[in-house]
């Protein structure tokens, strides 16, 4: 009775915001499932050389996240750029070095964006996601694209994998979720197995949200005197968006397997732009819509040859319309399209030495059009780019892992470029799981076509930024029936040449693109997750992030701001994640979950000034819910308070966060 009681307690909670459904694990086994799942995470991080951080299955669904963006606030050395609101364009920059030199993998496949080298994260839910996974350097595993070898980081987004129980041929889940600023999400998601090793996969979600949140616009001048102190509320910050993803898995022979991943996503959003001197303006309209169908087969013989094939097609609209009077007038849409294919091999030479080679081509276009100029006509722009890679990998014993890698990318008739990679794994006492890691590693961020191309700003001459990185980690693991504990701190050195910057040429607001920038980067990483298994079938659950960087701008020792701290880097920041779980007999769980999220103090611009400071910010969330039915029914509640101190802050200055708000939701599956 008591545990139907704490259910009527939290649909009451939600009642004023929501009736829903989670996505959350399917069958019967989902407790089961859980556990196997931090078994998994800590073999994972006894075997990598560079120890990834990841977030996965219910320690998803317990962060107070909506997207991916908001997930990955989580993970130390991260660096979240978010406009506000559920509109708000999130992109992200890992360990300073640009979000243009971090690649996001979906399902094994890079989103690409040849426009202007960025990802918004803010358009991929996490309702729909099984794992997330970001590495420093690169991937582990040698077996993997040629593609992969280039960037300076990467992010890694799996989407959610049919699991049957014997006899089962259909699991069906929805949801629908309730919240502040009239926030209106269902999602509806189906699984079905189609034959013994054939299964097909569909989901799909709605987001509306008008956008309208309150905030408080405060500026103080130097003097102490007070320039402006105004609470309004958010304007033209809406979004109406859809998203519908089909996916076709088949397993065979125990070794080999292919899938396909269709996804296509629609959205428009008002633009609420910055809010300078008082005045903000609320003119400005985004469409977009992004659809790529991709497609991977991976198979071993003899037990030592695999081979790997990707496939994908992509095709981007984005229709850009600015109607703010006080600004110059635009209506532009821009069309890109993508072919890509990968071919991955990987021999085991002897136990201890295994060998890689693969190859990647991608042609991108982008056609570009001014629609409040008839005899413009549409400018188009191709690429042609060429990845390929050798790598090898050596085990010796249970004392080292070592990885070598090599990458030659050529774009278009440009003269190929060359980056190594080295990374190693030391570990002195195999029976204690303790490792020494360390990885130097070069990568070149090719410029985009806004950069070449963009009128009155591009050009045609650019330069690759070249990124060096060094970094040494050390980490701890030791799992028992009481605890499970991974520890990890890391300091790393990185060096951007080249660094593409927007420079004023004479006029106001007449700018071009121009190679001068260097910037060295000195940090340090530490993380803790701690899992404590407590009598009566309690878990107490502890993750600490915390990040310090020192990324300043050495390009010229004449300019002010030599040797200043680059725009919005904080010195110090963290998170700290609490949670208290219970499970009964029969399955039911119930528990709370507590975050916060902290963000030294930053810079707007290049010199470091009290006319450029922006203040620290930190936020509180809170989340209570509850899980419970009777097979194979299952229920689940979720009530989360975000942001509970109500704090005005902001991740990009002049652009308002939300204050206190909430978010409900209900969810079943079958």
């Amino acid at each position: 009775m008591k545990k139907r009681y704490t259910f009527i307690l939290i649909l009451a909670l939600c009642a004023r915001a929501a009736f829903a459904i989670n996505d959350a694990e399917q069958d019967s086994l989902y407790n089961d499932f859980r556990i196997e799942e931090v078994e998994v995470t800590a073999r994972a991080l006894t075997k990598d050389i560079i120890i990834p951080q990841t977030l996965k299955g219910a320690e998803l669904e317990r962060l107070n996240a909506l997207s991916v963006a908001d997930a990955l606030r989580y993970f130390s050395g991260v660096q979240l750029k978010d406009y506000g609101g559920v509109g708000g364009i999130k992109t992200i920059n890992i360990r300073s070095m640009g979000s243009q030199h971090t690649a996001v993998y979906y399902n094994g496949v890079q989103l690409g964006n040849a426009q202007n080298g960025q990802v918004d994260l803010g358009r991929f839910s996490l309702d729909n996601m099984e794992e997330i996974q970001l590495f420093n350097g690169q991937k582990s595993d040698i077996f993997q694209s040629a593609r992969e070898f280039g960037a300076a980081g990467n992010v890694y987004l799996t989407t959610r994998k049919p699991y049957f129980k014997e006899g089962e041929k259909v699991h069906v889940r929805g949801q629908m979720r309730f919240g502040s600023f009239a926030l209106a999400n269902p999602n509806v998601g189906v699984d079905v197995k189609l034959a013994e090793n054939l299964s097909l996969t569909m989901d799909a979600e709605y987001v509306y949200s008008n956008g309208k949140y309150p905030f408080r616009y405060k500026r103080v001048l130097p003097s102490g005197e007070t320039a402006y102190d105004t609470t309004a509320v958010r304007q033209n910050g809406d979004v109406n968006a859809v998203r519908t993803e089909f996916g076709l898995h088949h397993y065979y022979n125990n070794t080999g397997f292919w899938r396909i991943h269709a996804y296509n996503y629609y959205s428009e959003r008002g633009v609420p732009g910055a809010i300078v001197n008082n005045v903000w303006r609320n003119g400005e309209r985004l469409w977009d819509r992004n659809t790529f169908v991709q497609t991977q087969w991976q198979d071993k013989w003899f037990n030592r040859w695999d081979m790997r094939v990707l496939l994908k097609y992509a095709n981007d609209y984005t229709h850009y319309k600015n109607y703010e009077e006080r600004l110059l007038p635009s209506d532009n849409e821009y069309t890109q399209q993508e072919v890509y294919l990968s071919l991955a091999n990987k021999i085991q030479i002897f136990n201890w030495w295994d060998a890689s080679v693969a190859y990647d081509y991608q042609y991108n276009t982008l056609a570009r059009r001014n629609l409040l100029i008839a005899e413009a006509g549409t400018e188009y722009f191709n690429r042609h780019s060429h990845w390929l890679s050798a790598a090898m990998a050596f085990n010796i014993k249970e004392y080292l892992r070592a990885q070598a890698s090599v990458l030659m990318t050529a774009v278009n008739n440009d003269a190929p470029h060359v980056t190594p990679g080295v990374f190693f794994s030391f570990r002195p006492y195999p029976k204690i799981d303790l490792s020494l890691n360390a990885f130097y590693k070069q990568s070149y961020r090719y410029p985009t076509f806004n950069d070449l191309y963009y009128t009155d700003l591009g050009n045609a001459s650019l330069r690759p930024e070249l990124a060096r990185q060094h970094s040494v980690e050390i980490a701890y693991n030791k799992a028992d029936k009481r605890y499970d504990i991974h520890l990890s701190a890391s300091y790393y050195y990185n060096r951007v040449t080249d660094k593409i910057i927007a420079y004023p040429k004479g006029q106001q607001f007449r700018w071009t693109m121009l190679n001068l920038g260097v910037v060295k980067i000195n940090g340090v990483d530490a993380k803790g997750d701690f899992s404590f298994f407590l009598p009566l079938r309690f878990v107490l659950r502890t993750r600490l992030n915390y990040t310090y960087q020192k990324a300043i701008d050495v390009t010229n020792s004449n300019d002010i701001f030599y040797t200043h701290q680059i725009p919005y880097i904080p010195l110090h920041s963290g998170s700290v994640v609490l949670g208290l779980e219970w499970t009964s007999k029969r399955g039911d769980h119930y528990g709370f979950n507590y975050s916060f999220i902290y963000v030294g103090e930053r810079y707007g611009q290049q010199e470091n000034s009290i006319y450029n400071y922006v203040q620290p910010w930190y936020t509180h969330d809170l989340s209570v819910y509850g899980e419970w039915g009777i097979k194979p029914v299952w229920l689940k509640a979720n009530f989360e308070l975000n942001n509970m101190l109500g704090q005005d802050y902001e991740v990009i200055q002049n652009y308002p966060m939300p204050k206190q708000n909430i978010r409900c939701t209900v969810a079943v599956r079958y």
